[in-house]
């Protein structure tokens, strides 16, 4: 039983570390000369160091705070001096880490700019209404010309009108940027646009096939699990065969759940016309049956109402679907004591539901006076799925760089506050992992996920009230889900 606990250990170990280095070959590895393999292996020291003391001791025994504590604090310091020892110079005129005097310009490595001669400099001049914005100098630098002048009109108008003349003088031939500069004066910026010869390249960005085999691969993992959850045993399997169909609701609610929060980035990507491959599917053959599922963005975001829109669309999506899947298998669950070895939100077997404000709210409002303080719940496989939904669903709101959250809070208050926001949300989570240990490795990846976002290609033009109001319910529900219900609600309840 105990070389079980250990392979499952040496297999969450080895997930962890393929997506670590697949999170710094995608991340850092363009901005620093330093090995990917040493980032590595500094990143994952703190995972493989606790790793070694549960074996040495046991798990009889949890490691010293002050060995946590040191772990989180030299690592984070150790894997920054490393990047910035090896940083590679970036082209003038870009703006560097924590320096506010250029635009942040998500440059291309390849074409290099051409250098524009003196009648397309008349010509670019000429873009640049008076009375929209009034262009007063432009900046030549090696991969990108930065216009400074004084904005005239709304973001939007300005924006707008100068994209639309520049597309009509000069094609696809470049990117146009607007975003905040030093004094928070908008400053437009033009790159060379990596599709402007991509051609047929550009549209073929999905592929079906791939989707497809990932997502009956991720259909039979699931259920694979899904029949060990349901109770069916592997000599009851081998004698009846059939009863793999009973892993089916929980691989179908969860593929659904996860299905349904890729498809609305998808379709949102889409309707802003963005290019965006199809959500795939991450099967593994234990413990869960999937990693979950990722689409990818193949083209810039046009401003913050289309970063927000795809930001909340998953999560809400995803959401609607998890919630009454949920509330539906709650009904079908047991009560059960909470075991001497305690309960946990991932403890499916017995699930102590004051571990979330949202499950204690939606336990009580299924079970009512059946479920009492002391009690906890044996999830029935739909509502395994459905607590699964609650819990990707936080993940990917937490407010840090490129996650949904981190695409919201950006597009609500801007890039620089954004980043600061990310900055907050790494210390509370690793907060939140002393009381939630298995939110630990989330709270270590957190740290080392970029905080800034990319910015959009407008990166000025505010959200309206409406979206205001959903980005904030939208973390409302973040906190709803990762934090215990408070006492005073419990004592109310129970």
């Amino acid at each position: 039983m105990q070389s079980n606990g250990y392979l499952m250990v040496f297999f969450w170990l080895l997930v962890l570390g393929l997506l670590t280095y697949v999170l710094l070959q995608r991340s850092v590895s363009r901005i620093t000369r330093t090995p990917v393999w040493l980032l590595w292996l500094v990143m994952m020291l703190p995972a493989l160091i606790l790793t070694a003391w549960v074996m040495v001791n046991g798990g009889e025994e949890s490691p010293p705070t002050a060995l946590l504590v040191g772990l989180l604090v030299a690592c984070p310091m150790l894997y920054w001096a490393l990047i910035q020892k090896g940083r590679i110079a970036l082209p003038q005129g870009v703006k560097a880490e924590g320096e506010d005097n250029q635009p942040t310009v998500p440059l291309p490595p390849k074409p290099a700019l051409r250098p524009i001669d003196k009648d397309e400099e008349a010509m670019l001049q000429g873009c640049f209404p008076w009375s929209v914005y009034y262009l007063q100098n432009i900046e030549y630098r090696p991969q990108a010309m930065i216009c400074r002048g004084q904005l005239r009109a709304t973001p939007s108008v300005a924006y707008d009108t100068v994209r639309e003349n520049i597309r009509r003088h000069f094609g696809d031939r470049f990117l146009v940027l607007f975003q905040e500069g030093l004094q928070g004066k908008p400053v437009f910026a033009l790159v060379p646009n990596p599709q402007a010869e991509g051609g047929a390249k550009s549209q073929a960005q999905t592929r079906p096939g791939l989707a497809l085999g990932l997502l009956l691969v991720t259909l039979f993992t699931t259920t694979a699990v899904g029949t060990y959850l349901a109770g069916v045993t592997e000599a009851q399997l081998q004698e009846t065969p059939t009863l793999i169909f009973s892993g089916l609701p929980y691989a179908v609610s969860l593929l659904i759940i996860l299905g349904c929060h890729e498809m609305g980035h998808y379709l949102t990507a889409r309707r802003y016309g963005m290019q965006v491959t199809l959500p795939y599917f991450i099967p593994v053959p234990f413990f869960l049956g999937t990693l979950g599922a990722f689409i990818q963005m193949k083209s810039p975001v046009p401003n913050r109402r289309a970063l927000f829109d795809v930001g909340i669309a998953g999560p809400l999506a995803g959401l609607v679907v998890a919630v009454p899947l949920l509330l539906w298998g709650l009904a079908q669950s047991t009560v059960v004591a909470i075991p001497e070895t305690g309960s946990s939100l991932l403890n499916f077997e017995a699930l102590d539901p004051k571990a979330s404000l949202m499950l204690t709210l939606m336990s009580k409002l299924v079970l009512g006076s059946a479920v009492a303080a002391d009690q906890a719940i044996q999830l029935h496989p739909v509502a395994i799925a459905g607590c699964l939904g609650l819990v990707v669903t936080a993940l990917n709101l937490m407010p840090v760089g490129q996650l949904d959250g981190g695409h919201i809070v950006h597009a609500m208050y801007g890039q620089r506050i954004g980043g600061i926001v990310g900055q907050v949300a790494r210390l509370l989570v690793f907060g939140l992992a002393l009381v939630h240990p298995e939110l630990m490795i989330w709270a270590i990846l957190l740290f080392f996920i970029p905080a800034a976002d990319q910015p959009a290609l407008n990166d000025v033009s505010e959200l309206d009230d409406r979206r205001d109001f959903l980005g904030l319910l939208a973390l409302t529900l973040l906190v709803m889900i990762v934090l215990p219900a408070p006492g005073i609600l419990t004592r109310l309840l129970y």
